[in-house]
């Protein structure tokens, strides 16, 4: 049977440059098309699936009402049901790698919401440096960088939670960026491998392969190099240039999914008092994480 995978995130940390390093294992002659992966395992968070999988229109329920559902949905999905919108052309590979950006919570019955070890046998955990995802938040969000931070460090956020409106997506609650991090790290429920974006943007190909130990998926060193090339973030970039990018927010004065892809560019991005913003609030997260605080250090911007 299929194992399933959870690769799980904050909103922008890189999620979605795993998953096409992951869907270039299997090109040959050129990049998989970001817009047609031939790993669709799609989003956890995917309104069509839970209502074909339940038979319920989901627009009828409360968001409380939908999450005590949503753990059966990944049960059966998990088992190998397959849905609408994405008809599993994976099943014939060992592992299905599913997107998440919900926290790992619990459901009004106090079960996991994910199902525990019955929706996924591990997660793939990515996080970035809280002060490189504000500015990238903002423009995928369509917010000022003060606005991110305000989003990143409440406990209470989401995606997809207003009732005044249909969403494609189930509500994903993100109750603040080291409240995410730590509600995956602390579960007891599935094994976790922590990746950071810095990582694997520093060493590409040697990430990649222990993802791929750990999900149990194996490749050969010339499928992972190949895969690292077709997924160079330039690469990425180029396509949505030419074709698009369906996951993209609505195409708005020229913002782009894949913007800059850089390491410490929050330098350049942030002003002193947003970085300070920043690490005040999620510090000790960032500590156990490995990410130096700004402290004495010089900033690029100072207003």
């Amino acid at each position: 049977m299929t194992r399933t995978i959870w690769l799980a995130s904050y909103p922008k940390s890189g999620n979605t440059w795993l998953r096409m390093l992951i869907a270039n294992l299997a090109s040959q002659d050129a990049p998989a098309d970001i817009n047609d992966l031939p790993e669709r395992g799609g989003i956890s968070s995917a309104r069509a699936p839970f209502d074909h999988l339940t038979l319920i229109d989901s627009s009828l329920l409360t968001h409380e009402e939908i999450d005590c559902l949503r753990p059966r949905v990944y049960e059966k999905l998990a088992r190998g049901a397959q849905d609408d919108e994405y008809d599993a052309p994976e099943a014939a590979l060992p592992v299905r790698f599913v997107k998440v950006h919900d926290a790992y919570t619990l459901t009004p019955k106090g079960e996991p919401l994910l199902a525990g070890r019955g929706g996924a046998e591990g997660a793939i955990v990515i996080v970035r440096d809280p002060r490189d995802v504000a500015p990238s938040l903002a423009n995928h969000n369509r917010t000022s960088i003060d606005d991110a931070i305000t989003f990143m460090n409440d406990r209470n956020a989401g995606f997809c939670v207003k009732t005044s409106r249909q969403y494609n997506q189930l509500r994903q609650q993100l109750p603040g960026w080291s409240g995410h991090i730590v509600s995956w790290l602390d579960q007891a429920d599935i094994p976790v491998h922590l990746v950071r974006y810095e990582d694997m943007q520093a060493d590409t190909a040697g990430t990649l392969k222990q993802v791929l130990a750990f999900a149990g998926r194996s490749a050969t060193v010339e499928e992972i190099n190949r895969a690292v090339k077709f997924a160079d973030f330039a690469q990425l970039q180029e396509q949505e240039r030419t074709k698009g990018f369906r996951e993209a927010p609505r195409p708005h004065a020229g913002k782009k999914f894949f913007r800059r892809g850089e390491a410490g560019a929050w330098r350049e991005e942030l002003t002193a008092e947003q970085a300070a913003r920043i690490e005040a609030e999620h510090a000790p997260m960032m500590r156990r994480l490995g990410y130096e605080l700004a402290g004495a250090a010089p900033l690029a911007r100072t207003g």
